[in-house]
């Protein structure tokens, strides 16, 4: 007998394995969307002479809702992977996870540009999305949190 598990005689280890496996049941949250015309602040930053800007959407109530990032001459690639970063952090908080647990998830993450930055509260930024995060920990994030 062959130990390729296509072979006659694999099958029931295959079978038993899938009745082993227990899968949780999924749950679905409900998705907390911004109103069409919500307040907002941008930010204008530098991260080792790249220049961007981050804009972060209000719920009503002032909580983040949505952030993002638009980084001054900057080519496809890193423009594009900024709107991917921006776009799951923003559905991560529509979805329910803490603002806190958001920034906890990203912040540290390292890649270039990295270096010294403008702000004299984050003086370094490991990258563009650690810079980003920490800007949210330091004025949304409770301070217990931070």
């Amino acid at each position: 007998m062959s130990d390729t598990p296509n072979q006659p005689g694999h099958e029931e280890a295959n079978d038993d394995m899938m009745e082993n496996t227990h899968h949780s049941p999924r749950v679905f949250g409900c998705r907390d969307i911004l109103p069409p015309t919500r307040d907002s602040l941008t930010h204008k930053f530098c991260i080792a002479g790249h220049e961007g800007y981050l804009t972060i959407g209000f719920h009503p109530d002032g909580a983040p809702g949505e952030i993002f990032i638009k980084m001054a001459k900057e080519g496809s690639t890193i423009s594009g992977m900024c709107q991917a970063f921006c776009r799951a952090f923003s559905l991560a908080i529509q979805y329910g996870l803490s603002l806190e647990d958001s920034v906890t998830r990203f912040k540290g993450m390292r890649f270039d540009p990295q270096g010294p930055t403008t702000n004299p509260d984050i003086p370094e930024a490991n990258s563009i999305v650690d810079y980003v995060v920490r800007f949210i920990e330091l004025h949304y994030c409770s301070k217990s949190s931070a």
